[in-house]
């Protein structure tokens, strides 16, 4: 919670007062199970004959973990080779991301029995961890290319970036341990002794509202608003340019050259299209590029002018290197 003011997020008072109060409370609950857990281990120490010191024992105890701290921005100034492209091909990966975390498809709920059975059946250890573990990616390229370059301080927006890489960072690694701890010792999960006393301390419904009510929640939360922040930054870095790719064979821009490149196009910032006798179709609609297609199989063309983001007509080269996955799987 300390370095949420480092995080330069651009939120609303009301927002960041709701998030300050549910993180809170999610704090209030974790120390509360740390401390019955504390209690039950010394009373099970106890019971197999260790001596244990009955003194009280204050917070002090459970020691907060130091972060490294950032470096002064003004500290150095590199000045790294291709840094634009390293900017595209950096958004581009926190996008993906932040798509996947959304595509879970978890909302909000109160009413306990609705993520009773979530775990580990559509979330595990496993997934969140290599959730947390693409976002961390994300922001290590962001120190090595990005932070500290002519470039992050010529633009605020990604300065700002950095912080939406942090939150759901530290977030998901909230995620990830209480995904861990409800796998490995709730006895809904793993039936023994040991794992019903945890349960009687810990409160399994308290703890998965708090896996998926804070910590996955506002994960997905500050990643969609990094999205938004994202597709801003990727605006600023579209290049358009012209380039020339050959027709689809034997069949032409049918329907299905024609969805692939739809799919280029609308996952790009900025505009696609492909140019037949100097009229421009919309790559992003499938019925203007099968409109198209029809053009160009009447007059017999084999070649056609795509214009629009220099990172989509890229995508659509392979895609034609590929004849278009006329008979194969889309390239990844």
């Amino acid at each position: 919670m300390d370095r949420y003011p480092y995080y330069n997020l651009r939120e609303s008072e009301e927002n960041a007062q709701i998030f300050h109060e549910s993180a809170y409370k999610a704090l209030d609950f974790l120390n509360t199970s740390i401390q019955g857990l504390r209690a039950e281990v010394v009373k099970t120490g106890q019971l197999n004959g260790l001596e244990i010191s009955e003194g009280p024992y204050s917070m002090n105890e459970f020691s907060e973990i130091e972060s490294n701290k950032r470096l002064p921005r003004t500290i150095l100034e590199d000045e790294v080779k291709e840094e634009q492209e390293r900017v595209i091909e950096l958004c581009q990966k926190y996008r993906k991301v932040a798509k996947m975390v959304k595509d879970m498809g978890f909302e909000r709920n109160d009413d306990p029995e609705a993520f009773r059975h979530v775990i580990p059946s559509k979330l595990d250890e496993k997934l969140v961890r290599m959730f947390k573990e693409l976002v961390h990616s994300v922001q290590s390229e962001f120190d090595t290319y990005v932070k500290n370059t002519r470039l992050e301080q010529a633009r605020a927006d990604l300065k700002n970036m950095r912080g939406y890489i942090s939150m759901p960072l530290h977030l998901l690694e909230v995620v990830l341990w209480l995904a861990h701890f409800y796998e490995r010792h709730e006895d809904d999960i793993r039936h023994g002794e040991c794992k019903q006393q945890i349960s009687r301390v810990v409160d399994k419904e308290v703890l998965l509202r708090q896996i998926f009510n804070f910590g996955f929640h506002y994960s997905k939360y500050y990643l969609q608003e990094g999205d938004k922040l994202v597709k801003k930054i990727l605006m600023g870095f579209v290049e358009n340019v012209r380039a020339e790719v050959p027709i689809p064979q034997p069949l032409g821009f049918h329907a299905r050259p024609s969805t692939f490149i739809s799919l280029i196009a609308r996952y790009h910032e900025g505009e696609l299209h492909m140019i037949v006798d100097e009229e421009k179709f919309n790559a992003k609609s499938v019925m203007s590029l099968l409109q198209a297609g029809g053009i160009l199989a009447d007059k017999g063309y084999q070649k056609v002018v795509l214009e629009g983001s220099r990172q989509a007509i890229i995508d659509v080269k392979i895609l034609a290197q590929n004849n278009y996955c006329a008979e194969g799987e889309f390239p990844r």
